[in-house]
């Protein structure tokens, strides 16, 4: 008999919390024992008195959780937790693969990152072939000026600009 294990029933899920509270929310949620991940990046603030680096969500407003079935719930009741990101009426499942690459970009040192709302029209799947993200693969969504690129997330509708120089891409 085939045993089941239990990790391939964990799954990522957006959530979208109440406005500047998304730290606040991973706290409660990692003392309930629930996986979650929040995308910061540092970024130089200028105040009228100084300037601080202070870590930013990238992503304002989300969340991401790795849940199973029977702890759905137990988000939805966690304190700054406002519901699901939803994909046709259900929670939008993020495939690992995304959430990777999220961590992957972060990771990189003097990448900068710029996350944007806006509606891409679809274009050419492309590949990373070298730098920091090389195997990264997704949808050509726009060039921004000379090296930057906008690689669509698609189950949060989000695109990712990310810095990458045109000979580093391919035509998937």
């Amino acid at each position: 008999m085939e045993k089941i294990n239990p990790a391939h029933l964990y799954n990522w899920y957006a959530v979208y919390v109440k406005s500047r509270t998304e730290k606040k929310a991973q706290t409660e949620l990692q003392f309930q024992e629930i996986e979650t991940f929040l995308p910061l990046q540092r970024k130089l603030r200028q105040w009228s008195d100084r300037k601080k680096w202070v870590e930013m969500p990238l992503i304002s407003g989300y969340l991401f959780v790795r849940i199973c079935r029977k702890e759905y719930d137990t988000v939805l009741q966690t304190n700054y937790v406002v519901s699901y990101v939803r994909f046709e009426g259900t929670a939008a499942v993020i495939p690992d693969n995304q959430i990777e690459y999220l961590k992957l970009m972060l990771k990189q040192e003097n990448l900068e990152i710029e996350i944007t709302r806006e509606s891409f029209a679809p274009g050419q799947m492309i590949e990373v072939i070298a730098g920091p993200l090389i195997g990264l693969r997704g949808k050509l969504v726009r060039i921004k000026g000379k090296s930057k690129v906008a690689i669509e997330l698609e189950q949060l509708g989000y695109s990712a600009l990310v810095e990458i120089l045109a000979n580093d891409i391919r035509i998937a």
